[in-house]
């Protein structure tokens, strides 16, 4: 493989990641509305064992596309997207400036001069673990807002924002943040470490196009298997989130290896992976996408600067 490109600073990396953020999240969000919606339907009290019916209920990512589109209007499918346009700039911007200095700090830690696939995998989950704090407040607002059965309470995300540090206090933002940090910790090293043995494997690019395409397949291939390793904790994160705070009670989902266990004990190991077709299928090409812009726009930056 050859050598990585000089590192640029930080400005120029939350630019760049940025662009690619917000281009993925606006091509890709309906997706994450039906993969949020199928992952808390069974933390509701409509829930029946086996397979859930009528309009309240999903069979699937189909049914629920239809009858978000048929019940409430195509919008909802974008219903709470300001949170997660807004959180590309600082989210991306984290995870790709966070790989490249923590990917320095371990090659410095462990004399490496460059980068190996261990090296890679435990980079990726230490960005994760960094980036997640800059998710969670996001991410708690999008899903209170996704969700049909909360929703109605919020008149857009500012206003959930509002009455959420109002009735339940300002750290309610950062309910979840444990289930959130796991997530992100079991898809960077996935994705990160996946990108890099691609790319070792593949045939080195030797013009634009074939970087591109290098690019969008190892990218995918990173994002597929971070999915299928964090799903499990994304469903148990979503339902930690959709919580509202309740004096003097616990809540059912409260921290995530407990949580997963509630959910394979009363529903069984496939509840860990309600949701996943929608969000593999965002999040797969959406690695790629990610990677292919995140790419082109800090080798725009190079050539902008000279570096190249």
């Amino acid at each position: 493989m050859a050598d990585a490109p000089k590192p640029l600073p930080f400005v120029y990396q939350f630019a760049a990641g940025a662009v690619a953020g917000v281009s993925e999240v606006s091509a890709r969000y309906p997706l994450d509305v039906v993969k949020t919606r199928v992952h808390i339907l069974n933390s509701h009290r409509q829930l029946q064992t086996g397979k859930v019916t009528g309009e309240e209920g999903y069979n699937g990512m189909v049914d629920c596309f239809r009858k978000i589109i048929k019940n409430e209007g195509f919008s909802r499918l974008y219903r709470g997207i300001s949170a997660p346009i807004l959180m590309e700039a600082p989210k991306r911007a984290t995870k790709f400036a966070a790989n490249d200095s923590w990917g320095t700090f371990y090659r410095n830690l462990f004399g490496q001069e460059k980068m190996t696939q261990s090296l890679s995998v435990l980079t990726g989950a230490t960005a994760g673990a960094t980036e997640s704090f800059v998710v969670v407040p996001f991410e708690l607002i999008k899903i209170r807002l996704q969700d049909k059965a909360q929703a109605h309470k919020y008149n857009g995300m500012i206003d959930c924002f509002t009455k959420t540090v109002k009735n339940e206090g300002p750290l309610t933002l950062y309910q979840g943040l444990e289930s959130t940090m796991w997530r992100h910790i079991l898809w960077n090293a996935g994705y990160f470490g996946c990108i890099f043995q691609v790319r070792e494997l593949i045939p080195t690019a030797t013009t634009k196009q074939g970087q591109v395409t290098n690019d969008l397949i190892s990218g995918a291939i990173g994002g597929t298997v971070g999915t299928i390793v964090n799903t499990p904790m994304d469903v148990v994160k979503s339902r930690i989130q959709n919580s509202t705070k309740v004096a003097g009670t616990v809540p059912k989902y409260n921290w995530a290896w407990p949580a997963l266990g509630t959910v394979m004990r009363e529903e069984g190991f496939g509840a860990l992976y309600k949701g996943f077709l929608p969000k593999v299928l965002r999040l797969g090409p959406g690695g790629g996408i990610l990677l292919v812009v995140f790419t082109g726009v800090m080798d725009f930056f190079r050539e902008m600067r000279g570096d190249i």
